[in-house]
C-alpha cells in the first residue's frame, strides 16, 4: 500500500506486561514487540512508524490534557500521513474517540482507534488481530473519521460504547450501524459513513479544562446530596435519567433544576439505556426537565454527550448557541 500511517500508542492493555502490581504498560518494550512481527512487514501491509507516549497511561487514567495530547500528536503529523491508528486502553476509548471526533475539525483522513481485552504478551491475544486490520482500515482513506476498530467491526467513534469487560465483543454502537465489518475482505456499509459536513480546513481545536459532572439518577435518589453540582462554578451536568428522560417527580428535584437556572448550569439529558433516546416531555415525568430547558441529548451516548459539551465550552459559545447545537448533528453523534 502506497498509504503511510502513523501509530501512536497511548498506552493500555495491548502493550501492558505481567508486574507485581498486575498488568501495565513498559516503555520501549510494544516498539521492540512490533518490530519483531513478521506479520507487520508484509508486503500488502501499509508502512507504519511508531509514536510512544511518555508516560504511557492505563485509560483509566485518561483526561482532557491527554486527549489535547492525541490530538496535538495528529495534527502535527496531518500532512505526513494517509492515515492514523491511535492504540489506546479499552475502558475509556469510546470517550477519546468522541472527544477527538469533535476536536479535529476539518478532518479527512482516517483516525482509527483500537486495542486489546488480552494483551499482545499473552497467547490468544486479540491485539495483533485488531491492530492489523486498524492499519488495513486507516490505509485505506474510505473510512474518513474517527472510528473505533474492534472484533471485526469499524464502528463511528462517537456512536461507540464499551460493553463488556471479559469477552473480545468489548464495543457496540447500539444506535448506528457499523461504518465497515472485517472478514475475509472488508465490506464498508457506505451509507452509514455520511457524516455532516465540515470545515474544508482541518484544525485542532484544543478542550479546556471546563467543570462537566455526570450524574446517574437511581431510585431513591436524594437531589439535596448533589445540589453542589449546579449551585457552584459547574457549567453543565449530564443527568443519566430513565428510559427516554424520565425522573423523580417531587419538590428535592425541582430545587435541583432552579438551582442550576440560577448558576446557568447547562443541565443535557442522556438516559440510563444504551438503545433508545432521550426525547423530553415525552412523559409526564420529563416535563419539568423541558419547562427548565434542559437538553435532551437524543440518541447521543453519554460518552458523546460528555465530549460535546467539552468542544462547545471550550469554545466560548453562548447559552443559545449551545443548547442549538447540542440538538444538531454535527459530526455523526446523533441521529435528527
Amino acid at each position: 500500500m502506497d498509504n503511510k500511517v502513523c501509530m501512536i500508542y497511548t498506552g493500555g492493555t495491548i502493550g501492558m506486561v505481567p508486574t507485581e502490581d498486575g498488568y501495565a504498560p513498559k516503555p520501549g518494550y510494544f516498539g521492540d514487540l512490533l518490530n519483531e512481527i513478521p506479520q507487520l512487514r508484509y508486503p500488502d501491509m501499509p508502512q507504519w512508524d511508531l509514536v510512544e507516549f511518555d508516560p504511557l497511561l492505563d485509560s483509566s487514567d485518561m483526561s482532557v490534557e491527554h486527549w489535547n495530547k492525541i490530538g496535538r500528536a495528529i495534527a502535527e503529523r496531518y500532512d505526513d500521513y494517509g492515515g492514523f491508528v491511535v492504540l489506546h486502553g479499552t475502558d475509556t476509548m469510546a470517550y477519546s474517540a468522541s472527544a477527538l471526533s469533535f476536536m479535529l475539525e476539518g478532518l479527512d483522513k482516517p483516525v482509527i482507534f483500537t486495542g486489546s481485552q488480552i494483551p499482545m504478551c499473552r497467547v490468544g491475544s486479540d491485539g495483533l488481530s485488531n491492530l492489523v486490520n486498524a492499519l488495513l482500515l486507516a490505509a485505506d482513506e474510505v473510512a474518513r473519521e474517527v472510528g473505533v476498530f474492534f472484533n471485526g467491526e469499524l464502528y463511528r467513534g462517537n456512536r461507540s460504547i464499551k460493553v463488556s469487560a471479559d469477552t473480545l465483543d468489548a464495543f457496540k454502537s447500539p444506535n448506528y450501524r457499523p461504518l465497515a465489518t472485517v472478514g475475509i475482505n472488508v465490506r464498508y456499509h457506505k451509507k452509514a459513513l455520511s457524516i455532516p459536513v465540515q470545515s474544508d480546513d482541518f484544525k485542532l481545536c484544543e478542550f479546556g479544562s471546563v467543570p462537566i459532572a455526570v450524574l446517574r439518577l437511581f431510585p431513591g435518589i436524594n437531589f439535596q446530596r448533589f445540589e453542589s453540582l449546579v449551585s457552584g462554578t459547574m457549567k453543565a451536568v449530564i443527568v443519566e435519567a430513565f428510559g427516554s428522560g424520565n425522573i423523580p417527580s417531587g419538590v428535592a428535584f425541582d430545587q435541583f433544576l432552579r438551582l442550576a437556572q440560577e448558576s446557568d448550569t447547562v443541565i443535557a439529558v442522556c438516559s440510563q439505556c444504551n438503545q433508545g433516546t432521550a426525547r423530553l416531555g415525552a412523559y409526564a415525568s420529563s416535563s419539568s426537565l423541558k419547562n427548565a430547558g434542559a437538553i435532551s441529548c437524543l440518541d447521543m451516548t453519554t460518552e458523546a454527550a460528555v465530549a460535546k459539551l467539552y468542544y462547545l465550552l471550550s469554545k466560548g459559545v453562548d447559552r443559545q448557541t449551545l443548547v442549538r447545537a447540542m440538538e444538531t448533528n454535527l459530526r455523526g453523534e446523533v441521529s435528527i
